[in-house]
């Protein structure tokens, strides 16, 4: 956290002198440009220490791979915007790349297990292809994982129309993941160190991104969060429910956004439309944005730390519960609600 800090403090020197700046304008905002895409600082913090704290391996070389590619697209994307399609494009290949090194979801645990009849597990590793140096590559596993990946890193980028959400939530998502691996059912201290300074990362970016913010991590900073969270799920041995607790508010908020574009004959992946998000909406209604910040992490805590002490069905539970709040929510801060670009 410290050294992240410290990478922030000299960023609102040099960001400034070497026109590293966000573009208000372009949202018709009156106010001074801030340091932008920050984001960058928290790659540079996390990957010395992940390539220290991981003894080499194909996994670590992979992930620490995926971070760099999709870090170099995101910020250039940040300076100069790329069409959705090589964005969509580059989260794919980083999420290839993670899988195939060796970062992988083998099995969900199926929530209906109890029902008499009906296995406890649903297995993805039951197809597999041959490739050479890589051995079998379960098709179903590819799929899966790549999908959860990009669901994962699109929610928090979609999340970020609040200074301070994503890192915010992202610090509270780390957290859950390093006590979870610390606990019998994963028993992984050193997965739990990974989440721990990466949830370190995040509070300092919420030190300075924090409304009203000093500066902006942009997509540089929500997509390499939410690629991270969705590989320390996997790394975790694929707690997919867990997570989708802690990261509920922009996951349902994002799908709920992405089937009313599809339904509307927009492209998912399309900039959004003020209005259509439910920060937006909430901001419409005269909620401040520390406010909706609070909101969001209350929920994260709250269905993250129970995610802790439940079992795959009452995740499910709970997981419904969550997406009738986020579904009411919407509701009441769309009230009245004219849709502007």
């Amino acid at each position: 956290m410290l050294i992240c800090a410290l990478l922030h403090l000299s960023a609102l020197k040099l960001f400034p002198k070497i026109k590293l700046l966000d573009f208000p304008e372009r949202y018709g905002l009156a106010r001074n440009r801030l340091p932008y895409p920050t984001g960058i600082l928290a790659i540079i913090t996390f990957i010395p220490f992940l390539l220290y704290s991981e003894s080499f391996s194909v996994k670590s070389a992979g992930t620490s791979a995926a971070i760099a590619i999709l870090g170099i697209y995101s910020f250039t994307d940040d300076i100069r915007p790329l069409p959705p399609l090589m964005r969509l494009a580059a989260q794919a290949l980083a999420a290839f790349i993670v899988f195939t090194a060796g970062s992988r979801i083998y099995t969900i645990t199926n929530p209906l297990g109890a029902v008499a009849g009906m296995s406890g597990l649903i297995k993805l590793d039951t197809i597999d292809i041959m490739t050479n140096g890589l051995g079998p590559l379960p098709i179903l596993s590819a799929i899966f994982t790549v999908i959860w990946l990009i669901l994962i890193i699109n929610a928090l980028n979609w999340f970020d129309g609040i200074p301070g959400q994503v890192s915010a939530l992202s610090s509270i998502g780390f957290l859950v993941i390093g006590f979870l691996s610390l606990s019998e059912r994963v028993n992984q201290p050193q997965l739990a160190m990974l989440s721990f300074i990466l949830a370190g990362i995040a509070w300092a970016c919420l030190i300075f991104d924090f409304p009203p913010p000093k500066v902006l991590m942009g997509d540089t900073g929500a997509m390499f969060f939410g690629l991270m969270l969705g590989v320390l799920t996997i790394y975790a041995g694929g707690k997919v429910a867990t997570a989708f607790l802690v990261m509920g508010v922009p996951l349902i908020d994002s799908i709920l956004v992405a089937l009313s574009r599809i339904l509307k004959g927009r492209s998912p992946f399309k900039g959004s439309t003020f209005g259509e998000h439910m920060h937006h909406r909430l901001l419409s209604k005269g909620w401040s944005e520390r406010k909706i910040i609070f909101l969001t992490v209350l929920l994260g805590s709250l269905f993250g730390i129970s995610a802790l002490f439940q079992s795959t069905t009452d995740k499910f539970v709970s997981a419904a519960i969550l997406f009738l709040v986020i579904v009411v929510l919407r509701i009441y801060a769309g009230k009245n609600l004219k849709l502007k670009t």
